[in-house]
């Protein structure tokens, strides 16, 4: 089953790109779905399709896009113990443990965030990212640790992505990286895409790379390691691994773009997701939450500012 929309561009609407407009007019669309509607061949400007997701409509452009019924849940609700920052009815804040992973894909069909949710929230959740990521409006990675933001209901989850989208949430993190960071603070903007040598990594500066920026304060320097704390303005994948290892300060205990010998016997990277601010969907109230890194993260810092100190 498909549902015919039919929006025609006024005045205020023209000039802008066609998937900001499609976003706009059907209130339960993120612009994300709206782009892969308009990739899918589903819009359609005064009746021709196949245009760019950049178009701009004009005044008195007709544009239809037919949108998919939503498909039913195929990813199983299981009792996974879950910490609830906070919960209302429009949004769910956790704090997820290291080791993971927030939804289901090849070879981790269950224990996942999505998992734990679905079975928390039952039906009173997201559609807007399908089956597999109902209600998950960002993601952060297996083995960072930390706070999660979660729509329960289809018009929250357009109105936050719009807010990720427009640098307007507040996502801070801190990590241990190698080597002594000499500024007190700075930023990397390179570009972040997909490895053309490994598929599981990503690279800075890769030709398919997207725009990627990372600001970074430092909290203590320990010589050979810096504790820092890390402020995204946008969410690429490894971002946050990608560019300090691109500017040699890799995180501490990631593999796969730091030194793979093991510093206090730690096997994944020092990061975590401890600080998330945004406005609510409904109220437009700003709220922001705090969680501290867990206990490895602060055994480590222990151990470092022990041996800083002999």
């Amino acid at each position: 089953m498909k549902e015919r929309f039919v929006c025609a561009v006024g005045e205020s609407g023209s000039g802008t790109r066609l998937d900001a407009f499609l976003s706009g007019c059907m209130p339960d669309v993120s612009r994300s779905r709206a782009q892969n509607l308009i990739a899918a061949g589903a819009v359609t400007v005064n009746g021709v399709s196949g245009k760019a997701k950049n178009h701009i409509v004009k005044e008195g452009d007709r544009i239809e896009a037919d949108v998919p019924a939503c498909e039913p849940l195929e990813v199983a609700a299981e009792d996974i113990p879950l910490r609830i920052v906070y919960e209302d009815d429009d949004v769910l804040v956790v704090d997820k443990p290291k080791g993971m992973v927030v939804h289901p894909g090849p070879g981790n069909g269950s224990g996942t965030l999505v998992n734990a949710v679905l079975f928390h929230c039952g039906d009173r959740l997201s559609s807007i990212n399908g089956v597999v990521r109902p209600g998950i409006v960002h993601r952060i990675d297996k083995d960072t640790s930390g706070l999660l933001l979660v729509a329960k209901n289809d018009r929250a989850h357009r109105r936050l992505a719009e807010a990720l989208e427009a640098h307007a949430v507040t996502r801070r993190y801190e990590a241990v990286v190698y080597n002594n960071i000499t500024e007190d603070e700075g930023a990397v903007d390179v570009p972040v895409g997909r490895d053309p040598k490994n598929r599981l990594r990503q690279a800075a500066a890769a030709k398919n790379g997207r725009g990627a920026v990372t600001h970074y304060k430092v909290l203590e320097r320990f010589g050979t390691f810096t504790h820092v704390e890390l402020r995204l303005e946008t969410g690429r994948t490894h971002q946050i691994r990608v560019h300090m290892a691109h500017i040699r300060h890799p995180v501490l205990g990631d593999p796969l773009y730091g030194p793979k010998k093991k510093i206090f016997g730690v096997e994944t990277q020092m990061l975590h997701a401890g600080i998330l601010g945004f406005r609510h969907p409904a109220t437009d109230q700003y709220m922001e939450f705090s969680s501290p890194p867990p206990e490895e993260f602060q055994d480590v810092l222990r151990r470092l500012r022990g041996m800083a100190s002999v």
